[in-house]
């Protein structure tokens, strides 16, 4: 894919079309200490994502219960220069059960929201974040309560850029009425095998769109305000590069034979089509890999210099939705 396809580019930010998430840095969400050993894993995994060429990492304050982050801080405490290199994403607007005597729960008050952001910070060691994301949609979210807290992030220079995580059109929409920051990111879950974002359109005026629940518009939302689409879980738990998942849909073993087809044609790893599928799209989707193994991540390697043809995509996409156009 072309970087200059991607709409943070638009956003004046240079960033990769690959995202190495970090959610699997820290080792278990159990509340352990961190280990030199969890340390060095995330210092390789980090090396892996350079040299294929990431500068965009992304995290969130309840990975590994706050410990992704600590690692992370070691990280860039230890790779003098790498913050200067690196966009850095956090997220925030969940407090985990255990956390306090409440139950588990989305928060996107104001007040939690500027007190997440002082602990990621910490965590990471730094002075800013160069993306904050809305983690999920809150049902007792106040829209105007939250443009106010992103406006003093923005101020305070705690946070420069800011955007949401697995929200529709209507939702970004109310909270960017309502704020004077520019939401500029959306996260969603996205993949050859969650591929509900391509049959939300064509789908519809037909009987299967009733049986879709990927909001209608968000797509065509996101690229009309220049937002860019960021997809989690683009591997599909790795469902179409070897790895067996028990109960999942007929039409995923066709999907890998078609997928182990065009990588063999291409000369290139199994990973790198699943991803350049949804690089395809004409949004300039960036996959967020959440894998934390060199090797993994070393396989995405050739994605963003795939452009596969229209003929390519659609036998992908049909396979995976098992059924003729």
């Amino acid at each position: 894919m072309n970087q200059t396809r991607l709409p943070l580019n638009r956003h004046q930010i240079s960033a990769s079309p690959l995202v190495l998430g970090c959610m699997r840095f820290g080792g278990e969400w159990d509340g352990l200490p961190i280990t030199d050993d969890l340390v060095l894993e995330g210092h390789q995994a980090v090396e892996a994502a350079l040299e294929i060429g990431i500068n965009h990492y992304d995290l969130a304050d309840i990975y590994t219960r706050g410990k992704a982050e600590h690692v992370f801080g070691r990280i860039l405490s230890e790779r003098k220069g790498l913050r200067d290199q690196i966009i850095i994403q956090s997220k925030c607007g969940i407090r985990l059960a255990l956390e306090d005597e409440g139950p588990q729960r989305y928060d996107t008050s104001g007040a939690h929201i500027q007190a997440s952001v002082d602990g990621i910070l910490s965590r990471l060691g730094v002075e800013y974040l160069d993306i904050l994301l809305l983690h999920r949609p809150d049902p007792l979210a106040h829209p105007q309560e939250i443009g106010e807290a992103l406006a003093k992030l923005h101020q305070s220079g705690k946070v420069r850029h800011f955007g949401v995580s697995n929200m529709g059109s209507e939702q970004i929409r109310l909270l960017q009425l309502n704020s004077s920051v520019p939401l500029i990111v959306n996260q969603l879950e996205m993949s050859l095998d969650k591929i509900g974002f391509v049959e939300a359109g064509v789908t519809v005026n037909r009987p299967q769109a009733k049986e879709q629940v990927f909001p209608y518009g968000t797509m065509e939302y996101c690229q009309a305000e220049n937002i860019q689409l960021q997809a989690w879980g683009p591997l599909a738990q790795g469902r179409f590069t070897g790895r067996v998942v028990e109960g999942q849909r007929p039409e995923i073993e066709h999907t890998v034979q078609v997928v182990n087809k065009i990588a063999r044609e291409r000369g290139v790893t199994a990973e790198s089509i699943v991803l350049a599928w949804l690089m395809k799209h004409p949004a300039g989707i960036q996959p967020v890999i959440g894998s934390i193994r060199p090797e993994r991540i070393r396989a995405c390697r050739d994605a963003s210099r795939i452009e596969l043809t229209r003929h390519e995509w659609y036998e992908l996409y049909s396979a995976s939705c098992g059924r003729r156009m």
